[in-house]
């Protein structure tokens, strides 16, 4: 399993990180990246990451057998209607996105009868850092990777994607896009919304700049995420809104119930809340919900 020639749309973290490991598994021959960003390309460049840089995603499609689409998920209609023309036959095109049915319908409208070369693909490796300069090789060793096929691929394609991101170090596990969209607006979509929130809140009252200058530890590891790319996350929210207000809603019924404990202050069922917490979060840092 190696490509002649990869195109990668999208040279930030995830991107970039995904072509330093087709480099350090000698997994393809040449990378190509295109982007926005000509700073960000050249940092990609500097890095290793790329051989060369197209502004056009159509160009760095051109003769590539592998393609990976790691732009924000509202750029994916555009991105696949420029590539449609230009796609080879054989090329296996797969993407980052961390929403699904959207990007789905966007590969349909896009690629018309192609879609069938789509294995949309979620690797569950985000950080709060973007760009080519947090990219690496090693990023999705022991990650989750999700992929959602179509009806339309070829079980060999689908293979040949799962094994290409096995050989990256990820467990791959199959969902439908449903799916994945339900999932994945409960525990990344929702904890994003909240943390933007939060900061958003503090950032707005008249007594900001001591709230922030008292803040501490666990101020800062529960708005970490707060540091993620704004682009991105306005196209997930909105790309997955009704799961996301559903989610909203759940956890909004959960801080009343939260609430009318404070009210009463009913000790004990503060301590059962945080206790149970606790114990089902340590379940899943032991791996018991593997």
């Amino acid at each position: 399993m190696v490509f002649a020639k990869a195109a990668i749309v999208g040279v930030g973290l995830i991107g970039g990180s995904f072509a330093l490991g087709l480099k350090e598994k000698k997994l393809c021959g040449r990378v190509v990246g295109a982007g926005r960003s000509a700073a960000n390309l050249k940092v990609a460049m500097d890095l290793g990451a790329i051989d060369a840089a197209e502004a056009d995603a159509g160009a760095a499609v051109k003769g590539a057998d592998l393609v990976l689409i790691a732009a924000p998920v509202a750029q994916f209609e555009k991105i696949f209607l420029a590539i449609q023309p230009v796609l080879a036959p054989e090329c296996l095109v797969m993407d980052a996105g961390s929403t699904k049915r959207d990007v789905v319908a966007a590969a349909r409208r896009g690629l018309g009868g192609r879609v069938g070369q789509f294995v949309p693909a979620h690797p569950i490796a985000g950080a709060e850092k973007s760009g080519a300069a947090a990219a690496d090789a090693g990023l999705f060793r022991g990650r989750r990777l999700v992929l959602t096929p179509l009806k339309e691929n070829k079980e060999k394609d689908v293979q040949t994607v799962a094994d290409l991101w096995v050989a990256l170090g990820a467990r791959v596990s199959r969902m439908t896009p449903e799916e994945h969209d339900g999932v994945f607006a409960a525990v990344s979509h929702l904890p994003h919304l909240l943390a933007y929130a939060l900061v958003n809140d503090i950032s707005t009252r008249a007594d900001a700049a001591q709230l922030f200058g008292y803040a501490g530890g666990g101020f800062r590891d529960f708005t970490r995420i707060a540091s993620s790319h704004p682009e991105m996350w306005r196209d997930i929210c909105t790309a997955n809104n009704d799961q996301l207000l559903q989610e909203l809603a759940r956890y909004s019924a959960e801080l009343a119930r939260i609430g009318e404990l404070l009210q009463t202050r009913d000790a004990p069922a503060l301590e059962k809340l945080f206790t149970d917490a606790r114990a089902a979060r340590q379940r899943w840092l032991d791996g018991d919900y593997e």
